[in-house]
């Protein structure tokens, strides 16, 4: 009987070790935006797949694409009331949600010079008290900032668009973002809010002359069938970035953290090679059916000088933020 109790004792001690060094038998649910087969949905994927192999079964992810759980501010409510662990989307999204203000600069037109240079920037010293602030305030967990995303670019119908000066006039569908707003209205444009379903037919009538989104969109949606030209002005860009539930996040060992870090380094690396082929073979397509164009955009960077400071510095991101941002890509 005694060696019995024994028996049990150590038994019992091991189920607690071994629970304390890793969480069994968890179930997380992942939110993606994008359908299955686009290049975020599928570094999801990989995630799950690193993740479980890493602990054994320990951690099972489920992975709902397409927006099956919503869209990003569905989302971070649903991460925030402890509804949903994991979130994989832009980075841009985190500036939609109280506390997360700050990274409205991530959304600055023809602010980021590329992916790598963006990526640089939001993992550097100067940023991590802007990641610890919106983290602290928002209680979502910035996992990881990795995977590039298409970037926006530019098309017209009659005319091309080469530097700053030919926008002056440009009837032009954008996101009703106050940053791109801005941009267009001191360049000369003339922004309008169309409705994404509608775009093509607007396209088409001639009710607006310009639209800004990314190559593969305009390949996907056939807007080159009504457009002639693509500007490859890349002038918003955004990166994918895994976000954890508060309260998941500080019930994780160290060694699952890790896990967690290691696996979304993997997937991003993945989707960012998905994503910068797509993005070619889009640019590629798009050559044969419209006139491709590398503008000048330090013409537009120029023009857009101290444009957005007034309007947002001490508002949206801390006051000298901006500045840093520019001076760290020079």
């Amino acid at each position: 009987m005694e060696r019995k109790l024994i028996l049990i004792a150590c038994l019992i001690g091991l189920v607690f070790l071994f629970t304390n060094t890793m969480v069994f038998g968890k179930t997380f649910k992942l939110g993606t935006v994008f359908p299955e087969d686009q290049p975020d949905s599928k570094g999801a994927v990989l995630f799950k797949k690193l993740v479980e192999e890493a602990t054994g079964g320990g951690i099972e992810i489920k992975v709902f694409p397409n927006s099956q759980l919503g869209g990003p501010k569905e989302m971070f409510s649903q991460m925030q009331l402890g509804a949903l662990e994991m979130g994989y989307y832009g980075i841009n999204t985190f500036a939609w949600i109280k506390g997360g203000e700050a990274f409205e600069i991530t959304a600055i037109p023809f602010l980021y010079k590329s992916y790598d240079s963006m990526r640089y920037v939001l993992t550097s010293e100067r940023f991590k008290p802007i990641v610890a602030k919106a983290e602290k305030d928002t209680g979502i967990k910035i996992l990881n900032l990795h995977g590039d995303t298409p970037p926006r670019g530019l098309t017209t119908r009659d005319r091309p668009v080469w530097s700053a000066v030919d926008f002056k006039g440009l009837k032009i569908r954008t996101a009703a973002s106050p940053t791109v707003l801005a941009a267009m209205k001191k360049l000369g444009a003339l922004p309008q809010q169309i409705a994404f379903s509608e775009l093509y037919m607007a396209l088409k009538t001639k009710v607006v002359d310009a639209q800004e989104n990314g190559s593969i969109t305009v390949k996907t949606k056939s807007l080159y069938e009504v457009q002639d030209y693509y500007m490859k002005t890349d002038y918003i860009r955004d990166i994918a970035t895994f976000y954890v539930a508060p309260k998941i996040w500080n019930e994780l060992s160290d060694k699952e953290k890790k896990i967690l870090f290691d696996a979304s380094e993997k997937a991003g690396d993945y989707v960012t090679e998905l994503a910068q082929r797509e993005i070619n073979n889009s640019i590629e397509f798009l050559s044969t059916k419209m006139r491709v164009i590398i503008p000048n955009n330090q013409s537009i960077r120029d023009a857009l000088e101290g444009v957005f400071e007034p309007l947002f510095e001490g508002k949206k991101w801390p006051v000298g933020l901006l500045k840093d941002v520019r001076e760290m890509q020079k």
